[in-house]
C-alpha cells in the first residue's frame, strides 16, 4: 500500500520550520536589500536557498544576488503575484526567501501572504520574510497619522509574534526627522515585543519559571491629546498575555480648562468602564510625576501618547518622550503616536 505523498499541502511534517523577520519602519532603509544579502550568505555556508517571492520592481543592486539564487517564480493572480506553495513544498529547501509578506490573494484557499507564509512552516521550511512597520495591523493606524499614506494590506500582530527571529533594519538617524525618529522606536518596541512574545513561548514549552521573575505592571499614561481607546486596549491585549496589573493615569495641565476638565471626567468613566482605576496626576513637570508614581507602583511597562508637532522649546530640550524614556531607567515605555 503506497504511504502519504510528501508534496501534498495536506501531509505537513510535525517539524514546524522557523521563521525570521526583516522589519522595516520606512520605505527605503534597505530591509530587501539585508534580507537578500542574508539568503546569498546562507547558501555560501552551504544551506539549501530558493526564494519563493519578490518585489514586483527590483531594486538595482538587488538583481545581482538574485542572479545567484534560485527563484521558484510566483503565480501571476490578476496582476497580483502569489507565491507558488505547492512548488516550493515539492522542491523543499532548506530556506526560503519571501519578500513582502502583506500582500493579498485574489483566490484561493489562503488569501493573505502570511498564510502562504504560516503554510511553508507547516511543512518544516524555514522561511526568511521582509515587511514594513505601515503593513503590522496595530501599527497601520498610527503609521498613518505620521505619514499619511494609507495601505489596505496588513499582517496580524498575533503572527507576526510567532517570529523566532525579528531584525529591524536600520537607518543613519542623524539628521532624521521627527516622524522618522517616532517610526524607528516604534519598530524597536514592536521587535521587542515580539522577541519577548518568543521567550514567553520557550519558558512555557519548557515549563520553566524564570528566576528572580517579575510580576509585570503597565502604567497608562492618559492625556488630553492621546488615543485612550487604542492604549487602552494594546495594554489589555499584552496584559492578558502577562496576566498583569493595569494602573491608569490621567496628566491633568497644571492650568485646567473646564475642556480638559469635562476631557477628565470622559477619562475617568472609560477606565472604569474597563474595569480600571484612573489616578489624577498633577505636577509642573508631568515626566517627573508619571516615573516617581511608577516607581512607587512597581511598574515594569509604561504605555505613552506622543504628539507629533514639534516646536523650537522641543528641538532644543527633546520631547517629553524621550526625557521620559531616559527617566524610567529599567522599565520599557511603549509609544502612541497621535
Amino acid at each position: 500500500m503506497a504511504g502519504p505523498d510528501p508534496t501534498r499541502l495536506d501531509t505537513a511534517p510535525t517539524s514546524r520550520g522557523r521563521l525570521k523577520v526583516f522589519l522595516g519602519y520606512a520605505s527605503g532603509v534597505g530591509k530587501s536589500f539585508r534580507m537578500f544579502d542574508e539568503a546569498r550568505r546562507r547558501k555560501e555556508r552551504g544551506q539549501d536557498v530558493v526564494v519563493g517571492a519578490v518585489q514586483p520592481e527590483v531594486q538595482a543592486e538587488i538583481k545581482p544576488i538574485l542572479g545567484e539564487l534560485e527563484v521558484i517564480p510566483t503565480v501571476d493572480m490578476e496582476g497580483v503575484p502569489a507565491v507558488d506553495i505547492a512548488a516550493i513544498v515539492r522542491r523543499h529547501p532548506e530556506v526560503c526567501i519571501v519578500d513582502g509578506l502583506a500582500y493579498d490573494n485574489l483566490w484561493g484557499r489562503r488569501p493573505h501572504r502570511w498564510q502562504d507564509v504560516e503554510q511553508l512552516l507547516a511543512h518544516g521550511i524555514n522561511v526568511v520574510a521582509s515587511v514594513n512597520l505601515q503593513h503590522i495591523d496595530d501599527q497601520r493606524d498610527a503609521v498613518e497619522k505620521l505619514t499619511r499614506k494609507l495601505v489596505k494590506e496588513t499582517v496580524p500582530r498575533e503572527f507576526l509574534n510567532t517570529a523566532d527571529e525579528i531584525v529591524v533594519v536600520d537607518a543613519p538617524t542623524e539628521g532624521a526627522t521627527p516622524e522618522l525618529s517616532t517610526l524607528r522606536e516604534m519598530a524597536l518596541v514592536l521587535s521587542a515585543d515580539v522577541i519577548d512574545a518568543g521567550l514567553q513561548r520557550y519558558l512555557q514549552a519548557h515549563d520553566i519559571e524564570p528566576a528572580g521573575r517579575t510580576h509585570e505592571r503597565f502604567l497608562v499614561c492618559l492625556t488630553s491629546r492621546a488615543n485612550a481607546e487604542h492604549m487602552m486596549a494594546s495594554a489589555r491585549q499584552s496584559a492578558s498575555r502577562f496576566h498583569c496589573d493595569i494602573f491608569t493615569v490621567y496628566v491633568r495641565p497644571p492650568k485646567a480648562s473646564a475642556a480638559d476638565l469635562k476631557e477628565m471626567d470622559e477619562l475617568v468613566a472609560h477606565a472604569h468602564d474597563a474595569g480600571t482605576r484612573l489616578d489624577v496626576l498633577e505636577a509642573d513637570d508631568p515626566v517627573e510625576s508619571i516615573v516617581q508614581y511608577a516607581r512607587s507602583h512597581g511598574v515594569t511597562q509604561i504605555f505613552v501618547g506622543h504628539s507629533m508637532k514639534h516646536g523650537w522649546r522641543t528641538r532644543l530640550w527633546g520631547t517629553p518622550v524621550s526625557r521620559l524614556i531616559r527617566a524610567a531607567e529599567g522599565m520599557d515605555v511603549r509609544v502612541f503616536p497621535h
